[in-house]
């Protein structure tokens, strides 16, 4: 059987699937996977690690009421009293008039080939040279870089199985591999440590050049960073920082968030919530994305589905049990792994660009900061009311142009206010390792904390 054709695991899950009796609603997720990682440091391995893993994870709805078990082994006798203990667990669980198996919706899957079969046929010492040559590309950029703290290689594939008593049933699978490194700059008595990484479906993908400049890049722009005076200052945001910060808008467009009455935008569909300027959609049947799925976490095809229109509020994402809660439809944004219940939220987040570079957009602005990164954001984001305040560092920016670095200043507002503010959407959009694609945003009026 060929590896990652899921016959094996589409036949556990079905299995399981087909064993509900009398009221019982079953479904199983099934999964298993390889992973390997290589550490160098000064041209030596410091650790290769390589590991397989599998888990499965049953709930059994019985009345409303949840039972839910998962192991990590898919031995037969293993699944079995994975199942046992998914039956036994739905007695000590409240019942809840909304819980339930998703049910199929007609909507067609856009078909996803996420796999390269190079990931499983790269041989060990060609993942350790190319972790090798990343430390030296790294180091040869710029003489300010005296080390390397670590530089990697990872690739993973996987297979994953879904069934469900209703007779929904999918397999997914796919690979992917990575570079990451963490180069040390030294000025004088200063040292700072950068960071730079790339990421695609199989190695040749794989762009370690732009991965070591990034990392230096990072490493070198703080150098002589001094705390700024505070002020209002236009905040620029490159893509990835605009990737923290949807994300995190994301998580507040999500039923669940909703539902729960965690978010600032319950209620108001159809408002202007943000600039006209701003477009915003989950979608994960774009294939160029590393995050691209034929299928969400309960079996349902994936779509896309607009959340911000020209900045008006068009909707949640949903699962079918927020679905279900807010009289809506599932969007096939059902979050799950083998060791997990279902939960929601953004796949694949695409930015609608505008039309201008990122230099462009630099010389548009006469007093702002180009923010390198942010730090806090797990106690600086309120995601009930919406309250921005974290640390941050970056570059001034000066009559259009990047100026001196800065570090140890806050920037603060709340996740509205920023929405309503963009000025501008860059038309430098661009895929990101994590799957997403946007751009650059431009958003006055940030409180901008320092000496």
């Amino acid at each position: 059987m060929a590896e990652g054709s899921g016959e094996e695991l589409a036949r556990i899950a079905r299995q399981v699937a087909e064993s509900a009796k009398g009221s019982e609603q079953i479904d199983v997720m099934v999964s298993r996977g390889r992973s390997t990682s290589v550490r160098v440091y000064e041209g030596e391995v410091e650790a290769f690690t390589s590991a397989q893993s599998a888990g499965v994870g049953i709930r059994v709805i019985v009345d409303g009421r949840v039972g839910f078990a998962h192991a990590g082994s898919l031995e037969e006798e293993v699944v079995a009293e994975t199942l046992t203990a998914a039956r036994d667990n739905v007695p000590f669980s409240e019942p809840d008039e909304w819980a339930g198996l998703a049910e199929p919706d007609g909507v067609e899957p856009v078909p996803q080939d996420q796999w390269d079969d190079a990931v499983l046929a790269m041989p060990a010492e060609d993942k350790i040279a190319r972790a090798v040559e990343l430390e030296r590309l790294a180091r040869s950029l710029d003489e300010r870089i005296t080390g390397v703290r670590t530089a990697a290689w990872g690739d993973a594939h996987g297979t994953t199985a879904y069934a469900a008593s209703n007779g929904i049933e999918r397999v997914d699978r796919g690979t992917s591999a990575s570079v990451g490194v963490q180069p040390l700059a030294v000025q004088g008595d200063e040292t700072q440590i950068g960071y730079g990484g790339h990421a695609a479906r199989g190695p040749d993908g794989v762009d370690d050049e732009r991965a070591a400049r990034e990392a230096v890049e990072k490493a070198t722009r703080l150098l002589g960073a001094t705390q700024p005076k505070s002020a209002r200052v236009t905040m620029l945001l490159e893509p990835r920082l605009a990737a923290t910060l949807l994300n995190i808008v994301a998580a507040m467009l999500n039923g669940e968030s909703v539902v729960k009455g965690r978010s600032p935008f319950a209620g108001r569909v159809g408002e202007q919530i943000a600039s006209p300027m701003l477009t915003l959609v989950d979608d994960p049947t774009r294939s160029e994305s590393l995050a691209a799925e034929s299928w969400d976490g309960e079996g349902l095809a994936c779509r896309r589905t607009a959340l911000v229109e020209a900045g008006v509020l068009s909707g949640f994402l949903h699962n079918s049990y927020t679905a279900r809660r807010m009289g809506a439809r599932s969007t096939g944004s059902a979050l799950r792994g083998a060791r997990s219940l279902p939960g929601v939220g953004a796949q694949v987040l695409v930015v609608e660009p505008g039309s201008r570079s990122f230099e462009e957009l630099v010389s548009s602005i006469d007093h702002g900061l180009f923010v390198n990164s942010f730090a806090g954001l797990h106690s600086g984001v309120n995601p009930t009311s919406g309250d921005f305040s974290v640390g941050a560092d970056g570059l001034l920016i000066t009559g259009g142009e990047l100026g001196g670095p800065v570090r140890e200043i806050t920037v603060a507002s709340t996740i509205q206010r920023m929405l309503s503010d963009i000025a501008e959407v860059g038309g430098d959009a661009e895929w990101l390792p994590g799957g997403d694609f946007l751009a650059s945003l431009v958003i006055p009026d940030v409180s901008m904390s320092g000496a």
